[in-house]
């Protein structure tokens, strides 16, 4: 059972991260789930500049990762994406008319 979408669906193959957190999304999260995220992620990395290779960018997007699966208390961080259209996959807005 995902818990972020509510129902049953396939889960991970391995767990994504060799911490606590990665067990706890390999047993709780489906593979839809985490496809999800790890598209959402990129807007978190590029609004904030997150560097994956340091102690604080790897902290920051753990806390993120447990905050959007409900794995942790508090709230998301904003993030600088402003889907076009209104529709959040940036449509074509060229006009053929």
């Amino acid at each position: 059972m995902c818990r972020k979408l509510g129902k049953k669906l396939p889960g991970l193959t391995r767990p994504p991260y060799k911490n606590e957190l990665g067990k706890r999304i390999y047993e709780e999260v489906s593979k839809e789930a985490w496809d999800m995220w790890i598209q959402d992620s990129v807007k978190y990395i590029n609004t904030y500049r997150v560097d994956l290779t340091s102690p604080e960018g790897q902290k920051f997007m753990f806390d993120q990762c447990a905050v959007y699966f409900g794995l942790q208390g508090g709230k998301l961080a904003e993030t600088a994406f402003v889907p076009r259209d209104g529709d959040g996959e940036g449509s074509d807005t060229s006009n053929t008319k």
